[in-house]
């Protein structure tokens, strides 16, 4: 299929989805990323009516520009029984969608370059095991049998193998689903934005979308990068953070490892169409606007900890959420940020692209550098402790937070977007969201660091 090849959706994608705006429905969400268009899914699948409203173009942001892993393996503790039910689910969303979301259960490898980053990984292998995930703790001799170094690669100390992990293709994945659910009864509107947020006496009573009003008890906010300055308009706070992330595309090459892995430096993933895709893991940058201004300080120790080799940097280009200039207050009458920006497209960093080249010539000198088709870069929504906010606003009935998924939210999409379907319902989630709780930041708790991006 050559769409396996194409670029990730952009604001010069096709429309695909142009739903009439509904007088009312059950519940409007917000977003059409992975975890907005999953939500949906099972929302309908429960009896509610949902509707998604998308600024720009479904998967156009983090959901079509992530490195494409399914992965339960190095999970934060709290996310792994979401993630474990969220593998489960996309097998069969697989099945569903007519096997046109890429998913291969091709497992993930964390490779180890010292016996020290051994011990870390190892501490790990006591989570999965709590949880009866199966995971194995690899020795050097096991992981060269596993990853084709050829003569004079890379030799790794060992590594932690989860062979029930796997890998899809961002932008087929989450388009396909989104049909999926447009042919259950969902509808979804491309290139309309929710502008505000409508309450009355405390409640949510609707959204005000450029293309008009939709009446609904229930409003999910699932805005990736967007969602703190949609939730500030509303006089909500969330200390969410903006870090672009690059990513590249190699040419069809041999195969040296079927599945995704990654070292302290270099992560690779096995594609579709015979290339991989890499990305050097020193290549974040997290955008200083007036929100992270405000915010970093009080979260510095925390985010320190957990955004690792993130470079700082003092400004978003113009029309970004967390830009210098851009709007924090309008009314539903107004043109609105999400207009002005209807596409995230940062600019990929080159020097990323050229370590992780080198990087990949290091580890397998008889492929070389490879040639690079294809870069680009994201926004990732993170939260200072690198897991997400999925929980009910306490001051807003009728109102949903599911964001700062901080670079895990595509494999987890489709356990998280059930669990919200559930809570929206009045649900059993059938899981422990206490970690994800929406008043962590204010109620006093110690913030402890998840995994880093």
């Amino acid at each position: 299929m050559s769409s396996h090849s194409a670029a990730p959706i952009s604001a010069s994608t096709a429309i695909q989805f142009s739903d009439p705006i509904p007088a009312e429905v059950d519940v409007v969400v917000i977003g059409g990323g992975v975890i907005g268009i999953l939500t949906a899914l099972y929302l309908n699948r429960l009896g509610l009516s949902a509707y998604v409203v998308e600024k720009g173009r479904v998967a156009g942001e983090q959901s079509s520009r992530n490195w494409g892993w399914i992965r339960q393996l190095g999970r934060d503790e709290a996310e792994l029984p979401v993630m474990m039910e969220s593998s489960r689910l996309w097998q069969q969303l697989d099945a569903d969608t007519g096997k046109r979301t890429g998913f291969r259960r091709s497992g993930i490898l964390y490779l180890a370059s010292t016996q020290k980053e051994l011990d870390k990984q190892e501490k790990w292998l006591e989570i999965g095991k709590r949880h009866q995930l199966d995971v194995t703790l690899l020795d050097a001799a096991s992981v060269a049998t596993r990853v084709g170094t050829g003569s004079g690669g890379r030799r790794w100390a060992g590594g932690l193998w989860s062979p029930g992990d796997g890998r899809a293709e961002p932008w087929l994945a989450v388009p396909a689903i989104a049909r999926l659910a447009q042919s259950e009864g969902v509808g979804i509107r491309e290139s309309s934005a929710a502008r505000t947020i409508e309450m009355a006496a405390g409640k949510v009573s609707g959204v005000h979308t450029e293309h008009g009003f939709i009446a609904a008890s229930q409003v999910i906010v699932a805005g990736g990068a967007w969602s703190s300055l949609l939730l500030k308009n509303l006089g909500i706070s969330i200390p969410q953070l903006t870090v672009r992330s690059t990513v590249a595309q190699t040419a069809p090459m041999a195969e040296v490892f079927a599945g995704s892995a990654h070292d302290e430096e270099l992560a690779f993933r096995r594609r579709e169409d015979g290339g991989y895709t890499i990305t050097s893991l020193d290549g974040h940058d997290l955008l200083i606007g007036p929100d992270a201004f405000r915010h970093l300080p009080r979260w510095l120790s925390v985010a320190m900890k957990s955004l690792g080799d993130t470079r700082f940097r003092p400004y978003a280009p113009k029309h970004y959420p967390d830009a210098w200039g851009t709007a924090r207050q309008w009314s539903p009458n107004e043109q609105t940020p999400f207009e002005r920006c209807r596409v995230l497209e940062p600019v990929p960093d080159q020097r990323c692209i050229e370590r992780a080249r080198q990087g990949f010539a290091l580890r397998f000198p008889e492929l070389g550098a490879p040639h690079i088709l294809n870069a680009w870069a994201g926004m990732i929504d993170a939260m200072p402790d690198v897991v997400p906010v999925v929980d009910r606003v306490p001051s807003c009935e009728g109102l949903i937070v599911a964001t700062g998924m901080s670079g895990h939210g595509f494999g987890i999409g489709p356990g998280f977007g059930k669990a919200i379907a559930n809570l929206a319902a009045g649900h059993e989630t059938g899981h422990d969201l206490t970690r994800f709780r929406f008043s962590r930041f204010t109620d006093g708790s110690r913030l402890v660091p998840g995994p880093s991006l």
